[in-house]
């Protein structure tokens, strides 16, 4: 550290802050909470948004793991007011860069120094390895115009791109797969209508978590609430999308795998009508149930990215029983009773705010047990994912996370009565919910509450997982679309917390659903 004796006048105040960069070179977090000062007042701002309250700070400095070592070069002192002094330093990265600290300490009644307001401007980060596999700018040159001409696509790393491997979120898989002859239909797409590849974008491994965290390659940031997960498997296309470094995210969802990150990092997130756009060129987790879809940071470009995609066969996509635009869908809303009882109070609360300012019928209906769709959906999603990847990992013992070797375990021992069995339930489970959006379109929030926080404990992640399940799996039993919108917000402790308003209707509509959804976004506008 450079010396800071002239800078600094005050002893007390320049002991308080080497001790502080001390502790944060030792990531000694027990000293680091004891320099903030306590309450709900203080505040932590960097790239990835502001904290308020000491809590929220202690919260997030336990998920982060420490810095990389560092020098101050160099600091400059202000006094504020008696009591109160500004502090701003600069540091020098052993492995390069340098970085900003701004702080605002005050003297307390006890006369020791602590933080009460600090700002990170980091050094500049080249390669967010947590959140791309390979980057560009662009990665890959779409076509010159067109309807998504100047934006930017994040691939989540399970689709073919030709002369790339596929990487599905594991490195053992990544090594031994050989390069895509073709890139699949749902990449070249947005290709042809102007938009460009920002980069291959991570998973959870095999696409078999709603977490959004990989044993390998680390979890991304939320890009909303710093410290919290940022929801999977998804979760490098939305953490891309969230923090402005793509406009479009190509995604999959077989049991919310765009919906939850969408819910937790405040974009809009749509999961097609399964079957609606071409897999080809997608390792499968389950294919009863995985489809193709995109997280967006607003509603118009989702709705210029629905409207290329899926109607370019020119009828059935666009033409359904509402018609093809949100005008047209019933102005007519049904709350699943049974998915209000998965709610934690803050979502409940916030959920009855929104439909009570809500200018159109609301109705309420019962959906029948949600544990019979949970049950149903695993046991073939187990079943479909052991017949497509069981023999690799047979053949690469120890090669997974935890996590996703448990559920593989657990899928290998579904047996073929259980299979059928679920099959026959699921014909059921889907007839009640397609009568459901016959007439109405189900609204309900997208998640139970906001996203954890990266330090829970693995069983209260697991929880919400099921919890979670309970709430996104009767879309997919039914096939239908389903569409996340940032018009919600709760408390966490992290902060002010996004949560996705959840719709879904009818087979084939999802067109007019993106319209939907961005009328009902204008009216909360309106009213707020």
């Amino acid at each position: 550290m450079s010396d800071v004796t002239g800078v600094i006048p005050d002893a007390a105040l320049r002991a308080a802050f080497e001790a502080y960069e001390a502790a944060v070179i030792a990531n000694d977090l027990d000293a680091l909470d004891a320099f903030f000062a306590p309450g709900a007042d203080t505040l932590r701002g960097d790239a990835a948004g502001l904290l308020v309250g000491h809590d929220a700070i202690s919260a997030f400095r336990a998920t982060r793991g420490g810095v990389s070592p560092r020098v101050i070069e160099s600091v400059q002192h202000r006094e504020l007011a008696p009591g109160t002094a500004l502090i701003v330093s600069v540091s020098r990265f052993l492995a390069g860069g340098r970085g900003l600290q701004t702080q605002v300490w005050q003297r307390g009644d006890d006369a020791a120094w602590r933080i009460t307001a600090a700002h990170v401007t980091p050094r500049p980060q080249a390669l967010d390895r947590t959140v791309w596999r390979s980057v560009g700018d662009p990665f890959f040159q779409g076509a010159w115009d067109g309807p998504l001409a100047g934006l930017t696509v994040a691939v989540k790393d399970l689709f073919a791109i030709k002369g790339f491997r596929i990487g599905a979120g594991n490195p053992a898989y990544l090594e031994g797969a050989r390069p895509e002859t073709t890139t699949a239909p749902a990449v070249a797409d947005l290709l042809r209508a102007g938009a460009s590849l920002r980069g291959i974008a991570r998973t959870d491994e095999f696409a078999y978590s709603l977490a959004g965290d990989n044993a390998h390659y680390g979890t991304p940031p939320n890009g909303a609430l710093p410290g919290a997960l940022p929801g999977g498997s998804s979760s490098g296309p939305a953490t891309a999308v969230a923090t402005a470094q793509a406009e479009i995210g190509l995604a999959t969802d077989t049991a919310g795998s765009i919906r939850v990150p969408a819910s937790y990092q405040g974009l809009w997130g749509l999961r097609t009508t399964h079957g609606l756009v071409p897999r080809q060129g997608l390792v499968p987790l389950a294919q009863s149930f995985d489809t193709v879809g995109w997280l967006t940071r607003d509603g118009d470009t989702l709705q210029r990215v629905a409207d290329w995609c899926l109607s370019y066969d020119g009828s059935a996509t666009t033409e359904n029983v509402y018609g093809a635009s949100g005008d047209d869908l019933p102005w007519r809303f049904a709350v699943p009773d049974e998915i209000l009882g998965c709610l934690d109070p803050g979502t409940r609360a916030a959920f009855d705010a929104f439909t009570t300012d809500l200018d159109a019928p609301i109705g309420h209906v019962s959906i029948g047990d949600l544990d019979a769709y949970v049950d149903a959906f695993r046991t073939v999603q187990g079943a479909e994912a052991w017949r497509n990847n069981g023999d690799w990992v047979r053949e690469h013992p120890g090669a997974l996370g935890a996590a996703v070797a448990e559920r593989f375990r657990a899928a290998a021992g579904v047996t073929a009565a259980q299979e059928a069995a679920a099959r026959r339930a699921i014909l059921e489970l889907r007839a009640r919910l397609t009568a459901a959006v016959d007439d109405a379109v189900l609204l309900f929030p997208a998640v139970p509450g906001a996203a954890p926080l990266r330090t829970a404990p693995a069983s209260a992640i697991d929880a919400t997982r099921t919890a979670t399940l309970r709430m996104t799996a009767p879309a997919a039993i039914a096939a239908l679309p389903s569409l996340s919108v940032p018009l919600l917000t709760v408390a966490s402790p992290a902060g002010p917390a996004p949560v996705g308003l959840c719709l879904v209707a009818a087979s084939g509509t999802d067109i007019a659903l993106v319209r939907l959804g961005r009328r009902l976004a204008q009216l909360s506008q309106e009213n707020a």
